[in-house]
């Protein structure tokens, strides 16, 4: 019998589970010794949003067009239902940011999406799929995406030029996988930033071999950039941490927790939201748990989810009841715990990060526009 994907899982976080055990223990401890901080919790789900995914790895992108129309229409018509029923602490709906793949781009298939971000549901990023590539290739790429969302008002500006955020598709940041594949460029981190974009949002991709061994935090790359996997540690910030002449890091939050039911008793929870395995309050708690945030501002912790919201099973939970059950549940955890919760896209996050940094403090909206300003389609 072939082994199922739950056994995959358990398989591959075995390397890991010795190091979130100690570290969870460690967790413990000090909420034992000290009574947690009143918290502001800001979730970010960022969709590597890919309409014409075919299901096949070696060809992402090959699904129909007429398919992927209808995946994005059903988008614009469902996502506004979904959110509209729920608000967080300063009144805001759930918010989307679509990290839409350059490789796929046709008009056709954002504009829908940028119509989201007209209305004020989300926010459209960078995503990108490439392989055996050379740094020279995918700046003119990268150029090509930008002009390609800016025409739709989705890209904005800042110090003169374009700012945008980005995941890698398959992962493989900076050439992120031993052999090479999915990538091809060593200096991506350096050829990112020169272009404008001020964060990545790619990980955690554990159990993938692309996982860096800094978890749940925040940081900058440390030393040169232009390595392969230049990203594997780096500078955590904190307040008071300048800004650096490089791209930051924003991870979402990996964790180990208990499996219910018979084999391995451990699981690996990468944050990542599927139809299989959506979103629910207790995997909300775990999430919160690790408290990712900028050292220092304990209070506001960054809650970076993802997903592949596309293809129509995983839309029918993103839009459906799975996913009102995790909205419902946000709100319930502000009840019992006076935790506001705030829904923010990843450009929004980063503002905030950014904010953090400088020393800012108080209600963390206060900050969503702190360095990068929207784009020019999004509602006011």
């Amino acid at each position: 019998m072939s082994e199922s994907y739950g056994e995959w899982i358990a398989r591959r976080a075995r390397p890991w589970a010795a190091v979130w055990a100690v570290e969870r223990l460690g967790r413990a401890l000090r909420a034992i010794r000290k009574k947690p901080d009143p918290r502001h919790v800001l979730v970010a789900l960022c969709d590597h949003f890919e309409p014409l995914w075919s299901g096949d790895p070696a060809r992402p992108g090959s699904a129909p067009l007429e398919r992927g129309v209808r995946r994005v229409h059903a988008w614009r018509r469902g996502y506004p239902e979904l959110a509209s029923r729920f608000r967080d602490a300063t009144g805001r709906a759930p918010r989307h940011t679509f990290f839409y793949p350059g490789e796929q781009y046709r008009s056709e298939l954002l504009e829908p999406v940028a119509e989201l971000v007209e209305r004020g549901f989300g926010e459209v990023e960078v995503h990108l799929h490439h392989a055996d590539d050379t740094a020279d290739v995918l700046a003119e790429t990268l150029r090509e995406t930008l002009t390609n969302y800016s025409s739709h008002g989705l890209v904005p500006t800042a110090s003169g030029g374009p700012r945008f955020a980005f995941i890698h598709g398959n992962w493989c940041l900076a050439n992120a996988r031993r052999d090479g594949a999915h990538c091809g460029v060593d200096d991506e981190l350096a050829v990112l930033h020169r272009l404008g974009c001020y964060a990545d949002f790619t990980f955690p991709s554990a159990p993938d071999e692309t996982q860096p061994v800094l978890v749940n935090s925040i940081y900058y790359p440390r030393g040169d950039v232009s390595r392969r996997r230049a990203h594997e540690q780096g500078r955590v910030v904190r307040v008071g941490s300048p800004p650096e002449e490089r791209l930051l890091l924003i991870t979402g939050p990996l964790a180990i927790g208990l499996r219910r039911g018979s084999g391995f008793p451990l699981c690996l929870d990468a944050a990542a939201l599927t139809a299989k395995d959506p979103a629910t309050p207790r995997r909300l708690g775990r999430w919160v748990d690790q408290s990712v945030h900028v050292k220092g501002r304990s209070e506001w912790v960054f809650l970076k989810l993802h997903t592949h919201g596309a293809p129509e099973r995983e839309a029918e939970s993103l839009l459906g009841a799975p996913q009102a059950r995790f909205h419902a549940a946000l709100g319930e955890l502000s009840r019992q715990s006076g935790t506001r919760i705030h829904y923010v896209t990843a450009r929004e996050m980063y503002n905030v990060a950014r904010a953090a940094m400088d020393g800012c403090a108080g209600d963390p909206s206060a900050y969503f526009d702190y360095e990068v300003p929207p784009p020019p389609r999004a509602s006011n």
